[in-house]
């Protein structure tokens, strides 16, 4: 294989650590990143771009040489900037505008999976306010479930998602939704522990990474709003080989055979989130790129070339690739994040200490006169390696309290759990 040339699309942790992964590709000779941050002016050559443009995406793709493009989030992906990328002659690592659908549309996601047979939580959309009331009362505890479910059918980086007792609270998720009009996705309550399955896939080939486990809300013990993603480990202590085989055997194949089947082969991340309940797996979620904070963790695990697996799924070389290597270890990822977050972020203040391979930038960047500000919400990911998950937890922890950011919030419970062994099936 000759050398190559690449260029990661987007500006978070998650392109950093794609980054810091593609470096250790031997067949990797250049990286770029636009728009990127702080962290990744380091690491590769930084270009201003577009990226929910197609026509940029491909014209800066052309204007660098790249040999393959992989893009990171999920935006560009659902506006078919990966059609563009193709149409211009160069491999791409991300699906098609139709396949990204299986995120970008919730609605399309349920479609496809009782089609495939994969098992996932009852639902139902609401397009109406004077539907609501009615809708609500066929789940939640007034269907004897645990919780209500509230979703926005699009997407909403992670935080369109009310899980509640609360039927208020439930309907005034809901109500706002509606008035934003975006269609509302209501869902029974699945029990048991969740997991964040990455699978590399080329239309029918499906190759499983790790599997991880993300914090979604904002506080320990799993306090307060959603965001993005407070943190991540992996692997899964608690989740058997033959689980997550089945994982993969029972919903991600099916599901991309199906749209395979539909004309929509997907080629690129597709990412499982499954809630393993009392009477089996089922779909919490599909999404169509890799997944922040669980990349971060994984990807600082995997000893197989980054570089050359994608490129193979984006040239329909995947089913030749061989089998993945990977670290017998632990990695914990813990994101630091900005003041006020997941409401409006606190930004411009000066970060000391972000330096390192074990600190991954999201929300930085360079001021003129050469300092690290905040620019965001989720501003940095500490990732700890070790030989065991209370090693790793001990190593990110670590590093975290040698940074400095003014107001600044981390939650002190990822991995802990697993690291305890409480968590059962």
């Amino acid at each position: 294989m000759a050398p190559m040339r690449v260029l990661v699309i987007g500006s978070g942790a998650r392109e950093h650590a794609l980054l810091m992964a593609l470096r250790n590709d031997p067949k990797v000779e250049h990286l770029v990143i636009a728009p990127g941050n702080a962290g990744t002016a380091a690491v590769a050559e930084q270009r201003e771009v577009d990226i929910t443009s197609g026509p940029a995406v491909a014209a800066l793709a052309r204007d660098v040489a790249a040999d393959l493009v992989v893009i990171g989030p999920e935006v560009p992906l659902v506006l078919g900037v990966a059609d563009a990328v193709r149409a211009a002659g160069i491999a791409c690592f991300g699906p098609s505008r139709d396949a990204a659908r299986i995120e970008g549309s919730k609605a399309f996601a349920k479609d496809v999976m009782a089609a495939a047979g994969v098992r996932t939580a009852r639902s139902e959309i609401v397009d109406s306010p004077a539907d609501l009331d009615a809708a609500l009362s066929r789940f939640g505890p007034d269907a004897g479930e645990a919780a209500w479910v509230v979703k926005d059918d699009g997407l909403a980086a992670g935080k369109g998602v009310v899980v509640t007792p609360d039927r208020a609270a439930a309907r005034a998720h809901a109500a706002g939704l509606l008035d934003a009009g975006h269609p509302v996705l209501l869902e029974s309550f699945l029990d048991g522990p969740e997991l964040s399955l990455f699978c590399v896939v080329d239309g029918d080939t499906v190759v499983p990474l790790l599997p991880a486990q993300d914090f979604k809300r904002v506080g320990d013990g799993d306090a307060g709003p959603n965001t993005g993603g407070m943190g991540a480990y992996a692997p899964l202590p608690w989740l058997s080989r033959e689980a997550a085989a089945g994982i993969v055997a029972d919903i991600v194949k099916p599901v991309a055979a199906e749209l395979v089947r539909r004309g929509s082969r997907f080629a690129g991340l597709l990412y499982a989130g499954v809630a393993m309940t009392s009477t089996g797996p089922a779909v919490v979620e599909f999404n169509c790129r890799f997944g922040d904070p669980e990349t971060q963790a994984v990807l600082a695990l995997l000893e197989s070339p980054l570089g050359q697996l994608l490129h193979a799924a984006a040239t329909g070389g995947l089913s030749e690739f061989g089998a993945l290597r990977w670290r017998d270890s632990s990695a914990v990822t813990v994101v630091l994040a900005a003041e006020n977050y997941p409401g409006r972020p606190r930004v411009g203040d000066v970060i000391v200490g972000a330096e390192g391979e074990a600190v991954l930038h999201a929300g930085t960047v360079l001021r003129e006169d050469g300092a690290v500000v905040s620019s965001g919400g989720r501003v940095l990911s500490v990732v700890g390696v070790g030989d065991d998950l209370a090693a790793a937890r001990a190593a990110a922890y670590r590093t975290l309290g040698s940074i400095r950011l003014p107001g600044s919030h981390f939650r002190t419970d990822i991995g802990l759990a697993a690291a305890e062994d409480k968590i059962r099936i």
